[in-house]
């Protein structure tokens, strides 16, 4: 796994690091977080979208085995872990710790979350991730064991992840459809309410197993406006904000009551095709309106630099990236005469959908303008957040904006989910593509132990994707957060979840 490098902070404005100034806070109150959009669903089963993960990951649930700061599998739930041989894979608990509902975490516990993710009758759209899994086995109160159909590398990195999440046996058992709005998890925080559109609260756990937070708990509102949410950072009213528009970072590098964190991410931002609805089943019509867009462009307008262009839909933070894949360049004469061939000589019409964050709608516009100059008529539909989902889940669309946001920093949860055909949808392949030899190239590197020949097969499915121009590559997230002067000791990872366990409030 490609490690993210962590750097050094400085008083205002910090890079990769963790957000901190001399002197330390008071321990107490209560971190007010304000996001452009509500989380779509509160049951790690079915959440598809960081933002609603970012709500519970190491808050409310915790995993087996968690990330550190590097992105290094470190213990969690679990305090050791073993693998016997090359498909099975045993991890000893911690004892002593109780979910929220005091249902005591065991091996019977992991089993049971496990066993609900994998039975086909859930639903979940997270169930592939794991599908390697035949059979869990409890060999003691406190080990469980994984039997796996054939050797799969990044199990731990899952394990790490949203998807990992141990969940109360008790109402897996009573009441499972519940947890889509009240989670019970084993975590530092505990939930107490939703009100959607407007706030979801987390309490602080008195009785957690770990180190305790310093905060009294977490209250995530969904503020839709950009200027809102800086205005409130920067009076107090919020504390930090983890969705900072591009347009503002000068101002923020330039106030005495705000700060910038940055870090490099592990996600990548494209505009997708969905290759199952003509006239996008045509492979040079696809190619033609890549040829059309000018990446570059988009970075620096739309974007400010913030970012860098991408090369494919795997950023180079993820193992199995590969500097071999080459887009498509910017010929718009050459797409003229794709288009031609295509049977589209006199243009076309197309509708590109977009969530409502700023820069996506700035993109679309730019791209809407870009297209023109070949004779296609683009009309932008700009859906809130949670409509967005639904509508890329659901496979109406022409062409979209969106991104995907690395969980592990393996390369099988960009590939497997963005686009093995049994992905379709939900799981991620909102391009709704289907390749056989794709297929084949994913599935054989989640098998193979060699991270060389892994990364091959990766740079194969890749430069095939690219070849038959499913989506555009556009740009390698960096991660941006603004917080006021009152808060100290919070991070982001490399998935752009919110690490909050340490964090104080002067």
């Amino acid at each position: 796994m490609v490690m993210l490098i962590t750097q050094a902070c400085s008083t205002s404005n910090v890079e990769g690091g963790t957000a901190s100034k001399q002197g330390g806070g008071s321990e107490g109150g209560v971190l007010k977080v304000v996001r452009l959009s509500d989380a779509t669903n509160l049951d790690p089963h079915f959440i598809t979208d960081i933002p609603s993960a970012n709500v519970l990951y190491q808050k409310v649930y915790e995993t087996l085995v968690a990330f550190d700061k590097d992105m290094n599998i470190v213990p969690s739930l679990a305090k050791s872990w073993e693998q016997p041989d090359d498909t099975t894979w045993e991890f000893t608990l911690n004892e002593g710790i109780t979910f929220h509902d005091g249902s005591a975490l065991n091996a019977e516990a992991v089993k049971v979350t496990f066993d609900r993710l994998l039975d086909p009758n859930t639903g979940s759209p997270q169930k592939d991730k794991l599908g390697m899994i035949k059979e869990i086995n409890v060999l003691d109160d406190y080990k469980v064991q994984f039997k796996l159909d054939a050797p799969y590398a990044p199990l731990l990195s899952i394990l790490a992840s949203n998807e990992g999440s141990i969940m109360s046996p008790k109402v897996i058992k009573e009441n499972p459809d519940s947890l889509a709005k009240h989670p019970v998890g084993t975590g530092p925080f505990a939930f107490e309410s939703w009100k959607s559109g407007q706030s979801i609260i987390l309490t602080k756990n008195e009785d957690y197993w770990g180190d305790k937070p310093k905060i009294d708990g977490i209250e995530f509102q969904v503020v839709p406006e950009d200027a809102t949410r800086l205005a409130m950072i920067e009076t107090g009213e919020a504390h930090i904000s983890d969705q900072v528009p591009v347009t503002e970072i000068e101002r923020i590098e330039s106030s005495d009551t705000l700060n910038l964190y940055r870090t490099e991410g592990l996600a990548v931002e494209y505009v997708g095709f969905n290759t199952k609805k003509k006239p996008f089943d045509n492979v040079k019509v696809r190619q033609a309106i890549s040829m059309a867009i000018e990446r570059e462009a988009i970075i620096k307008g739309v974007y400010n630099g913030v970012g860098t262009l991408a090369n494919a839909a795997m950023s180079p933070k993820v193992f199995g990236h590969s500097d071999n894949v080459k887009p498509y360049e910017y010929d718009p004469n050459a797409a003229k005469g794709l288009l031609k061939e295509a049977g589209f000589e006199k243009g076309l019409e197309l509708t590109l959908i977009t969530s409502d964050r700023k820069e996506r709608i700035n993109m679309a516009e730019v791209i809407q303008s870009q297209l023109k100059g070949i004779g296609i008529k683009v009309n932008i539909q700009v859906l809130e957040y949670g409509a967005y989902i639904e509508a890329v889940d659901t496979g109406e669309h022409d062409m979209f904006i969106g991104g995907w946001g690395n969980a592990t920093g393996d390369g099988d949860y960009n590939q497997y989910n963005l686009f093995h055909s049994s992905s379709h949808g939900s799981p991620g392949n909102h391009f709704y593509y289907t390749n056989e030899k794709v297929d084949e190239l994913i599935e054989q590197a989640r098998r193979e132990v060699s991270p060389e020949v892994r990364k091959d097969l990766y740079e194969e499915a890749m430069n095939i994707e690219m070849e038959e121009a499913v989506y555009i590559p556009i740009r390698n997230y960096e991660h941006l957060a603004v917080y006021n002067n009152e808060v100290k000791d919070f991070w982001l990872n490399a998935v752009n979840y919110l690490m909050v366990n340490d964090a104080t409030i002067e």
